[in-house]
């Protein structure tokens, strides 16, 4: 981590998010392999960095560096958005188990802010949090 350059601007932006299938359903585990692929797909394709991602059975959290031009509400609504299409065009039969009306993320979400904090930092975060 660290600071990063574009043509005018050097920044540090970090960004710590959490958010929830919809229900809370435990319904990630089965399907966190593609999940996680779609996650860096997207993150790569939009420029955003992971520096961290933990997909729980029932909520993820995704540490993040993005430019300062992108938005946290614009990043959270990309990621969703798109990783959501992708579960469902992958793993519609599991899913229409547990979700209706395609729907698959809650629409709530956390989201902190984390300037020059190191990856062990965050990760260290993560494993408490998923203790609570």
């Amino acid at each position: 981590m660290g600071e990063k350059r574009s043509n005018h601007t050097v920044y540090n932006v970090n960004y710590h998010f959490v958010w929830c299938p919809k229900y809370r359903h435990a319904i990630l585990e089965p399907i966190k392999d593609s999940l996680e692929v779609s996650f860096r797909n997207v993150c790569d394709e939009y420029g955003y960095e992971i520096l961290s991602l933990h997909i729980s059975p029932d909520h993820v959290h995704l540490f993040l560096s993005a430019h300062p031009k992108h938005a946290p509400s614009e990043i959270v609504r990309t990621v969703k958005s798109i990783t959501a299409r992708e579960m469902w065009e992958q793993h519609e039969p599991f899913l229409e188990d547990y979700l209706w009306g395609g729907g698959f993320w809650e629409e709530s979400y956390y989201v902190g802010t984390a300037g020059n904090v190191s990856t062990d930092t965050i990760e260290q975060y993560i494993g408490r949090a998923e203790h609570v």
